[in-house]
């Protein structure tokens, strides 16, 4: 690690005046600018001198004590000399800058390049003798703020009210935004100009099990672009989210301004504070490329190295799933006909009603374990192998399962068993119903059963309201259960896949045995209300931001009349496009999601996702376009084998790859998966054309996507 003290002359070059400090990036390209305009803190942001960011305030609001009334608190004027968003004097500045290299656990590339200038600049408010620091770090990719309060004796214990973060924007600009929810991702793409966004608002949702909207706001990653001749490509985002609500981004859309909005819980708080502490970096990532937001780690190198001194056991995984027939409607996670009146320890499932329906009984999990070990997957989930899924959800129980219990049709030693001759590892599956607080109480006897059985790793499942009442998936309390999960995964080497949690935002450095979530709105949905075709040409620029997401592609059989005739579901992709999305979405823990009867019949395109890697010595974002197209290419960990993959949306396109990333004087041998001449998304989504083809360095390749299309390439050297 290499650290370097900004000495006495970087000082006095940025330093311009009593009141305002400056602060430019490695490479001078963005320059911050701080100031106290009347005691009131303000910052903006320049990229090759042109304003990106105007001047736009800084500030929380606090509720006048730690005690705060039930339901909400309403504000009055006297209130505010408890704020700390006015009457400020600068009293200290530091500046530090580093540049260094990290290796992440799992990752994108083999190398991070952590490299950034800082100001921390030490605010006092004289009438409550308090101090809070406001901290800047400036990268050649963008800037990130945070506030930090070291303890005091009139800053010790407080209660958030509300940060009042701005970031004020110059123009209009073009906007890929959701609407803002306590509770849940899992909404559609909306693309607008940010003058937009309010009358779009309304009909940019739909029902979700668990639903908290915040009125005219959005979430973030937040993507934006400037149009014009010299376009300039923005993405909104937040990073290291700990002991902390999540945010989202209140729309000022006459004035194109957003600010921080923090979830609340059922009193209205916002965060509770111990000082010392931190908030998370509120982060603004600019580029006049689109690849090279999206291929920045900034978000990442803002949070902390992580402390676990054992990450070996913490490895890249492909794996198959008994899920996708329930998901479906094939098959369903409960054992027994539906009970109103379960109950974990006392109802005797043995005698129950079998459904005939279960899918996860042993003979079908063997069928499973069977065709992934031919085709050399490593892993194996199976969801719905525990007690309690007959009244699982909407009934706000807090003790609905137990984590240990099988159903009478699952003999769980003798599939780990079998299981392990095969050399498959069974994926657990921990749903939790919403229910954190029976989670955390059952985690040790979970995870314990899953040492004992050779399980490595768990997907966490948070489907409905949260337990404890009252908070929400994205609040502090939840935040933190999140992590605690984490931490104790950690002690019995686990690693975990969270679903309906909250969006990550770089934790995998800190914590990398937390590898992957959903947190967002993934292939299921396809089964539910459907996506468009331009939302994984989004996700890459938003959700993916910070930190890898469980997609779940591979659906060969997208057309859901083949199992319940007359059925108008379908997955709006081609087959060539779910094999690219192995390539242009960063996936440690990779799902081959459908059935093995469909990739039966398809075992020529089958061996692209039998080939891909999951984690990656480099990535190189070619092209892309947020909301029109993706194409990237990367070279697999510790291999000299490289996959691309290239997807658009509901418009064909054609695109060349110019293949000059590859070595110099190589040969390599490349297996092209393509759309079919006839393919369409709608009409023909499984013809597809796959061939070889030698090519080097020098190697250009024109290829044609279909509407929702795409094509994947394997490519190994010549020996």
């Amino acid at each position: 690690m290499k650290k370097i003290t900004v000495g006495a002359f970087l000082l006095s070059m940025m330093f311009v005046g009593v009141n305002a400090q400056s602060l430019k990036s490695p490479d001078g390209k963005f320059e911050m600018n701080f100031q106290l305009k009347q005691g009131v803190p303000y910052y903006n942001l320049k990229f090759n001198g042109n304003v990106v960011v105007e001047d736009s305030k800084l500030g929380l609001r606090l509720f006048k004590d730690t005690s705060i009334k039930f339901a909400s608190e309403i504000a009055k004027p006297e209130d505010a000399k408890f704020d700390l968003n006015n009457g400020f004097t600068k009293t200290d500045e530091k500046r530090d800058s580093k540049n260094e290299t990290w290796q992440p656990v799992l990752g994108e590339k083999k190398n991070y390049i952590n490299n950034y200038n800082e100001l921390a600049v030490t605010l006092n408010q004289a009438s409550a003798d308090r101090s809070i620091v406001v901290k800047f770090r400036l990268f050649n990719d963008g800037l990130g703020f945070r506030y930090e309060f070291p303890q005091q004796k009139n800053l010790n214990y407080f209660t958030i009210r509300e940060e009042d973060s701005e970031i004020d924007f110059p123009t209009d600009m073009k906007a890929w935004w959701m609407v803002a929810d306590y509770d849940s991702q899992e909404y559609q793409y909306q693309e607008t100009k940010i003058s937009e966004i309010p009358a779009r608002w309304d009909k940019a949702f739909d029902a979700n099990a668990s639903q908290a909207l915040v009125k005219n706001a959005v979430q973030s990653p937040l993507m934006l672009k400037k149009e014009g001749k010299d376009p300039l490509y923005i993405n909104v985002a937040e990073a290291a989210v700990l002991d902390y609500p999540a945010s989202h981004l209140e729309v000022d859309a006459q004035n194109f301004k957003f600010k921080t909005h923090l979830t609340a819980d059922r009193q209205g708080a916002k965060g509770y504070i111990q000082t010392p502490s931190v908030t998370p970096w509120r982060t603004i990532i600019v580029s006049p490329k689109a690849e090279e937001v999206m291929a920045s780690k900034m978000i990442f190198n803002l949070n902390e190295p992580t402390k676990y001194t054992d990450t070996s056991y913490i490895h890249p995984t492909k794996y198959m799933g008994v899920w996708w027939e329930m998901i479906i409607g094939k098959s369903q996670w409960a054992y027994a006909e539906p009970e109103s009146n379960v109950r974990i320890g006392q109802t005797d499932f043995s005698k129950l009603t079998p459904s005939g329906k279960h899918a996860a009984n042993n003979t079908k999990v063997k069928e499973y374990i069977d065709f992934a070990a031919e085709n050399g997957f490593k892993g194996l989930l199976i969801e719905g192998w525990n007690i309690g899924w007959e009244d699982w959800f909407g009934h706000s129980k807090e003790f609905v399962f137990d984590f240990i219990t099988p159903y009478p049709d699952f003999d769980i030693k003798m599939l780990n068993e079998y299981a392990h001759s095969k050399g498959i590892k069974l994926i657990m599956h921990h749903e939790t119903s919403g229910s954190a607080t029976n989670y955390e109480r059952w985690a040790d006897k979970a995870f314990q059963l899953m040492n004992k059985y050779g399980y490595d790793a768990v997907k966490t499942g948070y489907v409905g309201d949260i337990i404890p009442r009252g908070e929400h998936h994205y609040s502090q309390w939840t935040i933190n259960h999140f992590y605690r999960i984490a931490e104790k995964a950690n002690e019995y080497k686990i690693m975990v896949n969270s679903h309906e949690s909250v969006r990550p935002t770089g934790e995998s450095r800190t914590y990398p045995n937390y590898i992957s979530a959903e947190a967002a709105r993934g292939t299921e949905y396809e089964a539910f209300g459907g996506n468009n075709p331009d939302h994984q040409t989004i996700l890459p620029f938003t959700r993916w931001m910070g930190g890898s997401m469980d997609y779940t592609p591979g659906i060969f059989q997208t057309k859901l009349d083949y199992y319940f005739p007359g059925d108008k579901r379908f997955v709006k992709t081609t087959l060539a496009k779910q094999l690219a999305l192995y390539v242009t979405m960063y996936m440690p823990l990779q799902m081959a999601a459908d059935l093995p009867e469909n990739y039966k019949k398809h075992m020529d395109a089958f061996q692209f996702i039998k080939d891909v890697a999951a984690d990656w010595d480099d990535t190189k974002i070619l092209s892309a376009e947020p909301g029109d197209y993706v194409i990237t290419a990367r070279k697999a960990k510790g291999t000299g084998n490289w996959f691309v993959g290239g997807i658009t949306d509901e418009n064909k396109r054609e695109y060349t790859v110019d293949f000059s990333f590859l070595d110099k004087g190589q040969k390599y041998e490349a297996i092209i998966y393509e759309d079919g001449k006839d393919a369409d998304y709608i009409n023909n989504p499984q013809s597809y054309n796959i061939y070889k083809k030698e090519i080097t360095s020098k190697s250009k390749i024109n290829f044609k996507m279909v509407r929702s299309g795409g094509f994947a390439v394997s490519i190994k050297p010549v020996k």
